[in-house]
């Protein structure tokens, strides 16, 4: 799914296809919905950035019967948003965070299949989240690297990337290249 992003992605990926939001306007369940539809009935590999993690997460957790073969999921807030949650207190951002504002509450994140997910989190505090306020411990500027924490992932690594360059950084892509092709990171 963020394989057109970052072409090293791309270059492996034999048939990328890109999914969008649209601000999940029409709400989590509809998009996860969506998504599975958009999803077809083969294994694929399944790379979600930010909420695009997150909605990948819920999707092949609620639909068992969709193959993987692996999932990796790029600064993407499982355990919930504080940035998210601080932007939400206000107009624009509830207007922009459409039906998904629920997203961004603290819960518990797990993984639930026997694929590979793996989970990439950045650690330079450069985004648009702290706008609202300084962050607490590492953060890529709008996630914490602890919202990133997936109970059951084969590898979690943090790389020194602000949350929108985690999608097209070199550095992203050649850790993607491993995991997709050896689940892990080193």
């Amino acid at each position: 799914m963020a394989a057109r992003g970052n072409p090293r992605i791309a270059r492996r990926a034999s048939s990328a296809a890109r999914w969008s939001t649209d601000r999940c306007i029409a709400g989590i369940e509809a998009n996860v919905e969506r998504l599975a539809l958009f999803s077809g009935n083969r294994s694929s590999h399944f790379i979600g950035h930010s909420l695009g993690g997150v909605l990948v997460l819920e999707m092949l957790n609620r639909h068992p019967e969709i193959e993987v073969s692996s999932a990796l999921l790029l600064g993407a807030p499982v355990r919930g948003c504080l940035a998210g949650r601080r932007f939400g207190h206000h107009h624009a951002g509830r207007w922009m965070m459409g039906g998904c504002g629920p997203l961004w509450d603290e819960r518990e994140a797990r993984w639930r299949r026997d694929a590979p997910l793996g989970v990439v989190a950045g650690s330079l505090p450069l985004g648009l989240g702290r706008v609202f306020g300084r962050l607490p411990g590492e953060n890529d500027g709008v996630v914490c690297v602890s919202e990133t924490e997936v109970e059951g992932m084969a590898a979690r690594t943090v790389v020194p990337q602000g949350h929108s360059m985690l999608i097209v950084s070199g550095q992203v892509g050649r850790l993607a290249e491993r995991f997709l092709s050896a689940a892990r990171f080193e």
